[in-house]
């Protein structure tokens, strides 16, 4: 069995309950794979020439010897990579530096581009840019395997002590690069989804350290159990489709509460999986339909898998359904036929019960480069995000049953680390994520010259400073703007292009950064 499990990532995969293939709970960083919007860098890669200097390309690798353990530097150090340009840099300008945070970074070099965000800040500020792995990501890896007991090193706050040492100390490949630590030169910490959060908390943790921050669609506010996800959802989806699928859960909840095991079996029927075994795992293998959100964009449209699963439910003899939708009997069974549609993609040539049995443990796999892991050990033991049903007692219309609790996701993480947990010692979720709030601020954040930028369709809104639980205020010192758009939107050019509302989260930026650059310069005057 190969699990998986779901959030930001802080950030982007969409399979199943209890899962086949490689990846965790939708992230919490960014769209589809990974915490920032892909960007596929390719057409970037010709020669930049600087000063009549050739410069390497973007996807030039480089190594920087990070500390194993910041607690204890005599375990030596590891190689952590990174990847940089000089391409629009001055002597004065600014260190613009980003870590994707959730995947392996080799795809991520565009973002050294100004095709994003991270280059437009460069372009404007006459700065350089840097883009550095995580640890237990990609090929950055303190130790040759994933496991639980190796990544007891993989922290938030080992994460932040990284890049207090990366600052202070790496060469940077380009003229006077010894001298650009920051004491030296205004660091600008950028990110999307987790490494959103992750410069909040890194100017939370580390003052001095980064001179300013731009955070897009960071959920700074861990969660035990975070149902919220799921109501810009709700909230922003066609209403003919939300109301079908809210007939449909609050069904299959009053079903699954009772002890008519033929009616659970019926429905399981219905949704081609009729040997799936645990109640649970059935009705959180449902999210799957709801996960796609995470995908879209303001340039998203017709055929986009979201899209596709509501014309599925609202879409019959060619006609679309009222704003009341169809009813629980049509909705129950275009919803079943869609799901069995999808299953052999979902899960190749697994059984539905291998699929999604959540309760089976077997030998993990273990090699490096596999994100799901790394992502969901953060989950189980600082982030939480459990993306469950809302609370019985909510009256908020159900899109996600409310038998699917963080309990659900907890046991998951016993499955996938049995050499760290087991159900006697599982992960304390409630702690867990009060202890990270604590630490780092969560909606209680203030710092100085730190811009949020959330949007309204994303998923991850609940999560962040523009929750509506606190909607934190705006203020010179740390802007706060909501878009049109969907997760970590702002972040490239080509999305702001398409909507006015997400362009104006990155020029609202553009201009607090170039108002704090200008008071970098008049100190060191």
């Amino acid at each position: 069995m190969r699990l998986r499990f779901s959030i930001i990532g802080l950030l982007g995969f969409t399979i199943g309950a209890g899962a086949l293939l490689p990846d965790g709970r939708s992230h919490a960083n960014l769209p589809p794979t990974s915490t920032i919007p892909k960007l596929d860098g390719a057409a970037l890669f010709s020669d930049k020439i600087r000063n009549g200097t050739v410069l390497p390309p973007y996807d030039t690798v480089y190594h920087f010897d990070q500390l194993i353990d910041h607690n204890n530097p005599s375990l030596g150090t590891f190689k952590q990579r990174f990847w940089h340009t000089y391409e629009f840099y001055e002597p004065g300008g600014p260190i613009v530096f980003m870590t994707p945070g959730e995947v392996n970074a080799e795809g991520y070099t565009g973002y050294l581009s100004n095709s994003t965000i991270n280059g437009l800040i460069a372009q404007q500020e006459k700065g350089a840019v840097v883009l550095l792995e995580h640890r237990f990501f990609g090929l950055s890896n303190p130790y040759p395997d994933l496991s639980g007991t190796s990544m007891s090193v993989h922290t938030i706050q080992q994460s932040i002590e990284d890049i207090d040492y990366f600052a202070r100390n790496v060469e940077l490949p380009m003229p006077n690069g010894k001298s650009l630590d920051p004491d030296n030169a205004a660091w600008i910490m950028t990110g999307g989804s987790y490494p959103g959060a992750l410069t909040s908390y890194t100017m939370v943790n580390k003052p001095g350290l980064i001179w300013a921050g731009y955070a897009s669609s960071g959920p700074v506010q861990v969660m035990e159990n975070f149902w919220v996800y799921f109501e810009p959802i709700r909230k922003n989806m066609p209403q003919n489709c939300s109301a079908d699928v809210v007939a449909v859960i609050a069904h299959l909840d009053q079903v699954f509460s009772s002890t008519n095991t033929s009616a659970k079996q019926a429905i399981k029927d219905t949704f081609g999986m009729g040997s799936v075994q645990h109640d649970d795992d059935f009705l959180g293998a449902l999210r799957n339909d709801l996960w796609a959100w995470q995908e879209l964009q303001p340039t998203s449209g017709p055929g986009a898998r979201f899209y596709n699963f509501c014309d599925a439910l609202e879409v019959k003899n060619g006609m679309n359904a009222p704003v009341s939708g169809w009813g629980l009997d049509h909705a129950l069974a275009a919803w079943g036929k869609h799901w069995r549609s999808g299953l052999a993609s979902l899960c190749g040539r697994a059984t539905d019960e291998q699929c999604f049995d959540s309760y089976a443990i077997s030998a993990p796999n273990i090699s490096i480069d596999q994100p799901y892991r790394s992502w969901n050990w953060i989950l189980c033991n600082e982030f939480g995000f459990s993306q469950s049903g809302p609370p019985a007692t909510s009256p908020v219309p159900a899109i996600v049953s409310h038998l699917v609790v963080p309990e659900y996701d907890i046991r998951q993480c016993v499955s996938m680390y049995p050499d760290v947990f087991t159900t006697s010692t599982a992960p304390d979720f409630a702690a867990n994520t009060a202890r990270t709030n604590q630490n780092y601020g969560g909606w209680n954040v203030k710092v100085n010259r730190l811009y949020f930028s959330n949007a309204r369709r994303d998923t991850w809104k609940e999560g962040s400073v523009s929750a509506e639980a606190v909607n934190v205020s705006s203020t010179d010192s740390m802007p706060v703007y909501l878009s049109e758009g969907f997760h970590a939107s702002d972040l490239l050019v080509r999305i702001a292009a398409a909507n006015p509302s997400v362009a104006g989260a990155q020029r609202e930026g553009l201009l607090a950064i170039k108002r704090w650059m200008e008071e970098w310069k008049q100190q060191r005057k």
